[in-house]
């Protein structure tokens, strides 16, 4: 896929005006009824200038998420957890490549052993 998934996108698909607070939530995966109301209340404890114009630059600069960036939900999850901790993701899938490597290890081990009732199987299937 050309379209990097650790890249901020604007989520139109869940946008109330430009999908700005949407896609803020969905880039650090925090539910987007929190980005609002942080959103609201920053701009209402003073930020009032300054909170809008950054809201319409990155609606001006972000691009629009493309359709279908995510297989799954799942999926979803795990890229929102490589942009906040791209350390501990990293470790997730190595360790369950290490998983992996372990049991092909086994299966492995199984087929090359001297196994006579698997060779007895075997040879019965000739």
């Amino acid at each position: 896929m050309s379209d990097s998934r650790t890249k901020f996108y604007l989520d139109k698909q869940d946008a109330k005006w430009k999908g700005v607070c949407a896609g803020i939530a969905d880039y650090t995966g925090i539910e987007v009824i929190w980005v609002r109301i942080a959103m609201i209340l920053l701009t209402l404890a003073g930020g009032f200038p300054w909170t809008l114009i950054a809201y319409a630059l990155i609606a001006w600069m972000a691009e629009p998420k493309p359709l279908g960036l995510y297989q799954d939900r799942a999926d979803q999850k795990f890229w929102q957890g490589v942009r906040t901790n791209p350390t501990r993701s990293t470790a997730e899938v190595r360790s369950k490549f290490r998983e992996l490597d372990r049991r092909l290890a086994d299966i492995e081990l199984h087929y090359t052993s001297r196994n006579s009732a698997l060779a007895n199987e075997i040879e019965s299937l000739r």
